[in-house]
C-alpha cells in the first residue's frame, strides 16, 4: 500500500501543501479551525512526516528513542553509556523504553516513540517488521536480533564466537562434560549456537537447560538437571550420568544464579564446578562473584550504534557492523580437579 503524502494530507483537510506543513511545524500562523482539521487528517491517513521533509521545516526534536527489552539486564548499561556518548556529541537526548515493561497495555513502544516523533531509533529489543517499517524513521539495530529489514545496520558483537570461546576455554582447561543455559530470544541462540559448534568439533555432548534469561530463573533450572540427581537430571544428562564439571550460561546474571544454586548444594565454584557467564556487566567484576564472562564490549558497540544512526539523520549511507568478542578470565573458572 502506497504511503500517504503531504498532499494525501491536504486533500483530506481540504487545505493547502503549505498550510498542512505550517501546521506541522506548529505555527501559529493557522487558526485552530485549520489545525483541527489538518491533524485530523494526519490522524486519519496515518501520516508521518519524511525525515527529509522534517528537517527542511525545521522541526527536528533532537531526540533519539531507545528500544530494550530487559532493564534488569546490566548489558544495556555499558551499552546506553557509549549510546550517549555518541549521540551526546551531537546534540541529541536519549529516551528509553522497555519493550516488556508496558506490554500488558499492548503498547509497542516503536509507535509511542512515532507519536513522540523522534529523529531516529535504536532498537536494542524485538521488534515486529511492521512497527518499524510506521516509524518512519532510520532505526540501527544495536545487537543480535530477530526483527530485519532493508536499510536497517546492525551493530553487534558476533555472538556465535563468542559461545565457541566460552566452550573452548573450558575444554582447553580439562573440562569435558559442559552444560549450557540457553534462555530465549536472538542473542541467546546464537550464543547457544556457538557452544554447540565447539563440541561439536571437539567430539564431545551438547547438553541445553532451557532458562528464563534472569538470575531466579537460570537457579531454578540449574537444581536438579546440573547440579542435583534424581529423575529430572537423568531426563537431561542420561540416567547414571555423571554431574558435569562446568556450565557455560548465556548471560551474567544466569551464570550468577547457576552459582547461586551450586553453593545452595554445597558445591564450590570452581573447585567442584566452573561457570562462564556472557555480556562481561558490572555484575560479572563484582568481588565475591568474580565471574569468567565473555565480553562482546556493549560501550564499545553501543558508540559504534549511535555513530551509524548519526550517520544515517545525515543523509549518509552506513552498514552493519561486526565486533569480535573475547573472554575476561576470573575466578569462576579452574582446571578440572575431579574426574
Amino acid at each position: 500500500m502506497r504511503r500517504p503524502t503531504i498532499y494525501d494530507v491536504a486533500e483530506r483537510a481540504g487545505v493547502s501543501k503549505s498550510l498542512v506543513s505550517l501546521v506541522l511545524r506548529d505555527s501559529p500562523r493557522v487558526s485552530d479551525e485549520k489545525r483541527a482539521a489538518v491533524l485530523a487528517a494526519v490522524a486519519e491517513l496515518d501520516y508521518t512526516p519524511s525525515r527529509l521533509a522534517a528537517g527542511l521545516a525545521g522541526t527536528r526534536t533532537r531526540s533519539i528513542g531507545v528500544v530494550i527489552d530487559d532493564f534488569a539486564n546490566l548489558w544495556f548499561v555499558e551499552a546506553l553509556t557509549g549510546l550517549r556518548s555518541a549521540i551526546g556529541r551531537e546534540g541529541y537526548a536519549l529516551s528509553v523504553a522497555d519493550a516488556s515493561l508496558n506490554a500488558h497495555l499492548g503498547i509497542d513502544p516503536l509507535d509511542a516513540f512515532r507519536a513522540l516523533r523522534v529523529d531516529g531509533i535504536v532498537l536494542a529489543g524485538e521488534a515486529t517488521a511492521a512497527a518499524v517499517e510506521r516509524a518512519g524513521v532510520p532505526v540501527v539495530v544495536l545487537g543480535t536480533r530477530h526483527v530485519s529489514g532493508s536499510g536497517m545496520p546492525v551493530i553487534a558483537s558476533d555472538e556465535a564466537e563468542g559461545g565457541r570461546i566460552a566452550a573452548r576455554h573450558l575444554m582447553e582447561i580439562g573440562h569435558r562434560s559442559i552444560v549450557c543455559v540457553s534462555g530465549p530470544g536472538a542473542s541467546a541462540t546464537e550464543r547457544e549456537r556457538g557452544y554447540r559448534e565447539a563440541m561439536g568439533e571437539a567430539g564431545l555432548d551438547t547438553c541445553i537447560v532451557p532458562a528464563d534469561a534472569n538470575e531466579e530463573q537460570a537457579a531454578r533450572a540449574a537444581v536438579a538437571p546440573i547440579l542435583g540427581g534424581g529423575s529430572a537430571a537423568g531426563r537431561v544428562r542420561g540416567a547414571g550420568a555423571p554431574r558435569p564439571t562446568a556450565v557455560f550460561a548465556v548471560n551474567d546474571p544466569m551464570a550468577v544464579g547457576v552459582m547461586g544454586a551450586a553453593a545452595d548444594a554445597g558445591l564450590t565454584v570452581p573447585g567442584d564446578i566452573s561457570v562462564v557467564g556472557y555480556d562481561d556487566s558490572p555484575l560479572a567484576d563484582y568481588g565475591l562473584v568474580s565471574l569468567t564472562s565473555v565480553s562482546g564490549d556493549p560501550r564499545e558497540v553501543g558508540e559504534a550504534a549511535g555513530e551509524t544512526l548519526l550517520e544515517l539523520l545525515s543523509g549518509a549511507p552506513a552498514g552493519s557492523r561486526t565486533f569480535a568478542p573475547r573472554l575476561v578470565v576470573r575466578d569462576s573458572t579452574s582446571a578440572i580437579l575431579r574426574p
